[in-house]
């Protein structure tokens, strides 16, 4: 049976333990630790509820759903500031705030961030959370309590502070012991990173996302049911003393901060205090840039008067006090019409919609396009040409849509259908069961054609080397070459020419400095005869490498490896069936249905026609059985770059060891070998559950 010192004895560490995890980021022990903490204190409470109290731990969970909002009346009111866009303007506030009162010219200023959350006050008795409303109309707001006690960020009773002598590593000058009665206001809001990740998993679930933070926050605080609030991943920041009684404040915007931090709340790291003004507005415009550093959505900075007592005696405007000014950043999310819905096509033949928007500034630049993301993104948000929309541009990433606005809708807007022909070429589209992308697979459409040839003639595939981008580009233009076939006919001839168009171009885009004085450049007489020797020794590459250069959609270097053991040559691939394809180890329905599609269109046959008449049919060789090894029965995947092996060295070093390598992730994969700048394989392996290891953990297993 337990006692009742250790029941207080319980709360105390858990609420410890939740200021540190929450409010320092620090946690001192494990999460396992924590919970067998907090199971002994509801147990305990199960035994004895008369013992329980406001400031329990146990009551973040949430109560009961209240019929409907009390209202509450602030003690003093929840005043909105006046906002200033731009230096000039915030020079013109404090111009004219110092002929009110000649104190200002002295005074010293103090930057805090403008978080874009949902203003909460709450109110302490004793030390002890007792009740937290929303803003309201500045003078009632709604009572919001049992949804405020889940933000675990909140202390649900201030710890004893007085112990305390020093605030950022020098003596305090004011009485830590809270007052009797403490009324404090701060911003909660959804931190960027846990919004995203809230999105991704209701996505994944078919269920609504949310456009912004702002809202989801606000909207998570303002409901009924707490149970709903603690499920979301909600915190706040505190700035202000509203009121209070029994007990001294500080008299300073500087001191309040520290103040509130040493009593255990959650202040911002960035704010500082300056003497000079002009400094306070350099720093507060460094931020417009580095504001998505920020784990919070800001708008802006506040400049507020450090002496609170001058910044009281200056008065109101009405009602935006003139002791402080919101210094406004461009925005960011604007609402503007859709006037159409647009198409491209990608190098690699996925097709893209984008917005045609209705042109609108957006962060200090016009913006008449964005983009859609995919298709699915269209249907899921229901977006329609015409709709009113939220559009978002955050630093230099591209602007996108958020979603529609819906009660902007007139009945006169259109439902989108994805197209069917591809805008660049006109032939049939395709979208893979399973796959969010739609694509065009024609290997001669015009939006891929430059991609093809340059895949084709890489390292990887091919290699013919000298046959860069630029050489690649005028070929085309020439039009020399209209699939990867026609490579094989170029003669001396045809490459002298693009040899002294491409000598042109560069001298276009680089004259000489002194066109007096011009001398002939030496050109590169023999890259012609390189170029096609390189070409010639490209018809001997093994026919992995030549299946590669194809461009299959899903086709990589392991999985074009794994089908010329199969199939012998391009004829026997192209006659496959899928299920001879589906027996190979690693092919899925995806891969063996895009394969067969590759090898039934037209041009692709036509193409396979010329390469085998320009003498480019490499014959595959059956692989000799698969070495014993530590890693026998062992299926890997690779991706990114590793430190010291290269994609073929790791699949090697793997093979020769015993293990398997394939291309793509699924549920049979032992572990994804994760090296730099990884791709989409590495959120797959994650998603599956599949183990992630790296470069060194993989040579301890080979061991």
């Amino acid at each position: 049976m337990a006692n009742k010192s250790r029941y207080e004895e319980l709360k105390q560490k858990i609420h410890f333990h939740n200021h540190r995890y929450h409010v320092m980021d620090s946690p001192i022990i494990s999460d396992a630790e924590f919970d067998k903490l907090l199971n002994e204190l509801k147990r305990i409470e199960a035994e004895h509820p008369d013992w329980i109290t406001a400031d329990s731990p146990t009551r973040r969970a949430g109560a009961k759903p209240a019929d409907r909002f009390d209202k509450v009346r602030h003690p003093a009111p929840i005043l909105s500031l006046a906002n200033a866009f731009g230096a000039d303007d915030a020079r013109a506030w404090l111009e004219r705030v110092s002929k009110i009162d000649d104190r200002v010219e002295k005074a010293k200023f103090v930057v805090e961030p403008k978080i874009d959350g949902l203003s909460v006050v709450l109110h302490y008795r004793d030390g002890v959370f007792m009740q937290g409303a929303t803003r309201g109309d500045g003078e009632v707001g709604e009572d919001i309590t049992q949804n405020l006690r889940t933000i675990r960020a909140i202390p649900l009773r201030i710890p004893v502070a007085s112990q305390k002598s020093k605030v950022g590593g020098r003596p305090v000058t004011f009485d830590l012991r809270p007052p009797k009665y403490l009324v404090i206001r701060g911003e909660a809001f959804m931190p960027v990173k846990e919004f995203e990740e809230l999105n991704r998993k209701l996505e994944e679930a078919g269920e609504k996302t949310y456009q912004n933070p702002r809202n989801t926050a606000a909207g998570s605080l303002r409901q009924l049911d707490p149970e709903l609030t603690a499920s979301r991943p909600l915190t706040i920041l505190v700035y202000q003393i509203v009121h209070s009684e029994g007990g001294k404040v500080p008299a300073s915007q500087w001191e309040i901060l520290e103040y509130l931090k040493a009593l255990g709340f959650p202040v911002t790291d960035i704010a500082k205090r300056f003497d000079d003004f002009e400094k306070a507005i350099a720093y507060t415009e460094s931020w417009e840039k580095k504001r998505d550093d920020l784990s919070y959505e800001t708008d802006g900075m506040v400049i507020k008067i450090d002496d609170l007592t001058l910044a009281a005696e200056l008065g109101f405007v009405g009602k935006d006090p003139r002791g402080a000014i919101a210094f406004k950043f461009p925005a960011r999310e604007v609402t503007t019409t859709l006037n159409d819905i647009g198409v491209a096509v990608g190098r690699t033949g996925v097709l893209t919609p984008y917005a045609v928007l209705e042109a609108v500034e957006i962060g200090g630049v016009i913006v008449e396009r964005a983009t859609l993301h995919n298709f699915d993104y269209i249907a899921e948000k229901d977006i329609r040409v015409g709709d009113r929309v939220l559009v978002k541009r955050a630093g230099e990433v591209i602007p996108y849509v958020i979603g529609p606005v819906v009660d902007a809708r007139k009945g006169k807007e259109k439902k989108y259908k994805p197209p069917t022909k591809c805008p660049a070429c006109g032939q049939d589209v395709e979208h893979f069961e399973g796959e969010v992308a739609w694509y065009c697979v024609n290997a001669a459409c015009p939006a891929q054609l430059v991609r093809n040839i340059e895949h084709f003639v890489s390292r990887g595939a091919m290699d013919i080397e000298g046959l860069g981008s630029e050489l690649v580009k005028i070929l085309i233009d020439s039009d020399l070459v209209k699939d990867v076939a026609d490579i094989f006919k170029l003669t001396k001839e045809d490459l002298a020419i693009i040899n002294e168009e491409l000598t042109r171009r560069r001298r276009a885009k680089n004259p000489p400095k002194n066109p007096v004085k011009v001398t002939k450049r030496k050109e590169p007489e023999k890259r012609p005869e390189k170029l096609l020797i390189a070409i010639s020794a490209s018809k001997n590459k093994p026919l992995p490498k030549l299946i590669i250069g194809l461009g299959i959609r899903g086709v990589g270097e392991v999985m074009a490896s794994d089908l010329s053991e199969k199939f012998t040559d391009l004829d026997s691939l192209a006659n496959a069936k899928f299920d001879a394809l589906m027996e190979i180890e690693g092919v899925g329905p995806s891969i063996a249905e895009s394969v067969v599609d590759w090898f039934s269109r037209p041009f692709n046959k036509q193409v396979l026609r010329k390469l085998k008449t320009a003498g480019v049919w490499p014959k595959g060789e059956k692989k000799s059985a698969r070495k014993e090894g530590a890693l026998t029965g062992l299926t890997f995947v690779v991706t990114g770059t590793l430190p010291t092996l290269s994609r073929d060295g790791v699949k090697e070093f793997i093979e020769s060891n015993g293990g398997k390598v394939t291309d793509s992730v699924s549920k049979n994969t032992g572990y994804l070998v994760l090296g730099e700048n990884p791709g989409s394989k590495f959120e797959k392996a994650k998603s599956l559950g599949v183990k992630i290891i790296d470069e060194n953990e993989l040579r301890k297993i080979a061991k």
